[in-house]
């Protein structure tokens, strides 16, 4: 697929720098991306509906010389480069996932140089990349900048701190600014003491019931809210 072959070059170009001069009997980060797919088709559950769930942790294990290398590289880039190629593949073949997509390393001392071996688990969170889902009153989904999350869990939290389940980068934003709860009665947004407030439609709230389409301004982000009853949402989504 060609979007896989851009982000494999992608990879191999952003990593230049530290695996230009290994040997080929070493770790190749387009070797990691391609196990990473292929855990993902191996591992893919298919649910009601046609619908899989795959794999959204993974830990990549490394032979000592390959994990120092990626640290020397810088893990935290590569594991996100990686994400995003999971996430890419999971869109492509239409998975689903339940919970935020991670990739780590871990060093494995009985590993030989060029050997690696890739675990995953399936672990439920508050929120998912939204690959292939359409929105749902039982899971809606927020778009923010054109990233869009699928709601798996009961209350997301949205806010620049590391413990928001969704993170914004804006200084207008509260560490822990807005949640979405889904009740028996629909969705509804509480402001959690922001410091700049939470706006639906423009007006401040302190808590609102949510519908189909509405936005949900902190900061100086836009957040829209789909649960796709209108149909526009769950077209786009699949188009």
């Amino acid at each position: 697929m060609a979007f896989l072959d851009r982000f494999e070059k992608g990879v191999e170009r952003s990593v230049n720098g530290a695996f230009a001069k290994l040997s080929r009997s070493e770790v190749k980060p387009v070797e990691l991306a391609a196990a990473l797919r292929r855990e993902l088709d191996d591992k893919a559950a298919v649910l009601a509906r046609g619908r899989a769930v795959v794999p959204n942790e993974f830990v990549i294990e490394l032979s000592p010389d390959d994990f120092d290398r990626i640290l020397d590289w810088g893990a935290e880039a590569m594991g996100e480069e990686l994400q995003e190629g999971v996430a890419q593949h999971a869109a492509s073949q239409r998975y689903a996932f339940v919970g935020p997509v991670s990739v780590t390393f871990e060093e494995d001392p009985d590993l030989a140089v060029g050997v690696f071996h890739v675990r995953s688990a399936t672990v439920r969170g508050a929120v998912a990349p939204a690959a292939s889902s359409t929105p749902s009153s039982r899971h809606p989904i927020v778009d923010i900048d054109g990233q869009r999350y699928l709601l798996t869990g009961p209350v997301t939290v949205i806010g620049r701190g590391s413990d928001a389940d969704i993170i914004v980068e804006d200084t207008g934003v509260s560490r822990r600014h807005v949640e979405i709860r889904l009740t028996p009665d629909g969705p509804v947004a509480t402001d959690l003491g922001s410091t700049n407030g939470t706006f639906v439609e423009g007006h401040r709230i302190t808590n609102a019931l949510l519908v189909d389409g509405n936005t949900i301004t902190v900061g100086r982000t836009q957040v829209i809210f789909w649960t796709g009853e209108s149909g526009d949402a769950g077209a786009d989504q699949d188009g």
